[in-house]
């Protein structure tokens, strides 16, 4: 008998789990389309040729891609209620099957279902998730738009991105390349020193997004990395601030044109007022690592690349997670800081585009069933989830990142917390986007264009241009380097076939001639699902892997090439190597051909390689080059010719 209790607790268990993950989202998504209506027929009135967005019958305005902008937003906010107000206030991240088909199913990030979102919830920004081949992402944006059209306004989506042209993976920062063209990360393109290759770059990655239906870039990082331990070093220029800037405008510029239009992508510039110098160089996405502090007194300096952000046109700011430490400014999150959104960004600035959030000020973030972030209201923890969102309005924000809670609104609103008025500011600023990038009059995509623009040849050939180009020689002892062909080479964390157009390879280090090891840069392995993908905490190599690599050295030549995720502290591995590199994200092939000397060497470090750990702990997080005999400075970089 207990056998078949067991066997029927088994089933309903089961049953119970097939319901929760098939059935009860099958049901909510007929439930959440059956909101919708017709999709908007295309009609000829008086020679034009629109969609009928709101299925009327007639031309409005904000349907005539004749009229201006501004009387195209007045048109349609006049037209919303406050409900599809508060829907476009807010931004939250969507994921899509492999196939292309709308993901309604929850996976690791419990968020909301797609039809949800834009049907109950009127929400229609959103923040792509991963991804799929150029075909299926193009098919996707496409269906995604149709939901959007069926709704009573027809308020197309807007889809955003985090970085996806270059080597690393963090699910809350970047994504890998996968089919797009592949580059180094932006601290490789500022070891290019080359604005132009900056610019064909951004002109490339705007190509590719604009094919699959990607219109808007929650990027460039602005920040200086003057704090060496920070996690979101590489997704920086570096730490000189003249340098940033001039790769920050050429970035904006390459994205959005000389002016933002129908074949642009928009930009959000991060993270103001600069993220750079996190107390200690932890990172604000935690509570450990909240304080922003200025001991130097440099905050201006970092203002610097978010100017050369406003000159050349950036469409969007978002600002930083961190808590401003020993400043005048009041020690609450960037997010919700009035005197820097409303006064320095607004008043000092002039500026007066979208304001977005960073993500998750307002709620915590679930993932696999568990808290993996506390809702990242620093300075303001106390406040329930409405007395934040109004602290951020009060301050001057127009979007909610990582949100999707525009019931919140309503209730501010309606309590007479927030005017309706103040609501009308940021929905003008996020329909005009909207509009000036030309989604209302035809959002979809040519899917069969789509497989041809991302990843072409010669696009790719960009990418490995700019992976050459960004590789540093930082030290090449008796000009050991370029190696000449038709050695014994062993090799670590290099695919043989990459070396075999060059070198033998061989199995055991006694039979090589020299061996060339590829390194990552060193980082703490904190506990914790989200803290994994951040790589913090110390710059050094640790025993027993410190030894294992300088027992390689001493045994044979050794061409060691470093990955720069952050500055590394190497003394013994530079003094003890035959030859030293740098990279930034860069692929074998094009690590050989510098190696081997198919390529010149060209690139100049973005940042100081501080000599010691001491060094580090006694820098002042918001100064750049301040560490005491640094193992190579700034700019140090050397070519066959020179070294």
């Amino acid at each position: 008998m207990w056998l078949f209790y067991l066997v029927l607790v088994s089933a309903l268990i089961a049953g119970g789990i097939y319901f929760w993950q098939n059935i009860r989202p099958a049901i909510n998504t007929r439930r959440n389309l059956a909101l919708l209506g017709k999709e908007a027929p295309t009609i000829i009135q008086a020679g034009v040729t629109f969609r009928d967005l709101n299925k009327n019958g007639r031309l409005d305005p904000y349907e005539d891609p004749r009229r201006p902008v501004e009387e195209r937003v007045e048109d349609l906010l006049q037209q919303m209620t406050l409900e599809e107000k508060a829907g476009l206030m807010f931004q939250t991240m969507v994921g899509m099957n492999p196939d292309g088909t709308i993901l309604e199913k929850t996976g690791m990030f419990p968020l909301p279902q797609t039809s949800d979102m834009i049907a109950r919830r009127l929400m229609n920004h959103f923040n792509l998730l991963q991804g799929s081949d150029p075909r299926h992402m193009a098919e996707w944006h496409n269906h995604i738009q149709k939901l959007a059209e069926q709704t009573r306004l027809g308020i197309p989506v807007t889809i955003s991105t985090d970085p996806r042209h270059a080597f690393s993976q963090n699910p809350l920062a970047s994504l890998n390349a996968g089919s797009f063209s592949q580059f180094p990360e932006p601290t490789g393109l500022a070891a290019a020193r080359d604005v132009d290759l900056v610019r064909r770059f951004a002109d490339i990655a705007r190509q590719e997004y604009l094919a699959v239906g990607i219109r808007l870039a929650l990027h460039p990082m602005a920040d200086l990395a003057t704090e060496p331990r920070w996690a979101r070093v590489n997704g920086t220029f570096g730490e000189d601030a003249d340098l940033s800037a001039q790769m920050t405008a050429a970035y904006i510029r390459g994205f959005q044109g000389k002016t933002l239009g129908k074949e642009s992508v928009a930009c959000m510039t991060k993270h103001f007022p600069g993220g750079g110098p996190q107390m200690g160089g932890e990172d604000a996405h935690f509570a450990y690592g909240r304080e922003q502090v200025y001991p130097g007194g440099n905050f201006e300096y970092h203002l610097k690349p978010f100017e050369a952000a406003f000159e050349a046109g950036t469409a969007q700011i978002m600002p930083y997670y961190g808590m401003p430490v020993g400043t005048p400014l009041e020690e609450v999150g960037f997010g919700f800081n009035k005197d820097v959104i409303t006064g320095l960004l607004r008043g000092k600035y002039g500026f007066d585009g979208v304001v977005c959030t960073d993500w998750g000020l307002l709620t915590s973030m679930r993932i696999l069933g568990r808290d993996v972030f506390p809702a990242r209201a620093w300075g303001v923890e106390n406040l329930s989830l409405a007395e934040r969102a109004q602290k951020a309005l009060e301050a001057g924000v127009d979007q909610f990142g990582g949100e999707a809670c525009p019931e919140v609104i309503l209730q501010l609103v309606r309590a007479g917390k927030v005017s309706e008025e103040r609501i009308d500011q940021s929905v003008r600023r996020l329909l005009r986007d909207k509009f000036i990038l030309g989604l209302f009059d035809n959002p979809y995509v040519d899917v069969e264009a789509a497989e041809k623009v991302v990843g072409k040849p010669e696009f790719r050939q960009v990418g490995e241009l700019a992976q050459r180009k960004s590789i540093v020689l930082l030290k090449n002892e008796n000009r050991t380097l370029p190696l000449k062909r038709s050695l014994k080479v062993y090799v670590e964390n290099v695919k043989p076939e990459a070396v075999r157009p060059y070198a033998q390879v061989v199995e055991k280090i006694a039979e090589a001639d020299l061996a060339i090891l590829r390194l990552n840069t060193p980082y703490e392995k904190r506990k914790g699902l989200a803290e994994g993908w951040f790589h913090a905490g110390e710059l050094d190599f640790k025993e027993p892997e410190k030894g294992r690599i300088l027992n390689i050295l001493k045994r044979v030549p050794t061409i060691v090439d470093i990955y720069l995720e952050r500055p590394t502290v190497i003394p013994e591995i530079a003094e003890q190597s035959a030859a030293l590199l740098a990279n930034f994200g860069a692929g074998d092939e094009a690590l050989l051909d510098v190696i081997f000397g198919a390529f010149e060497p060209q690139g100049k470090l973005p940042f100081e390689l501080p000599s010691s750990m001491e060094a580090v702990r006694d820098q002042k997080e918001d100064l750049p080059h301040d560490s005491e005999n640094p193992l190579f400075p700034f700019g140090h970089g050397l070519s066959y010719y020179s070294g």
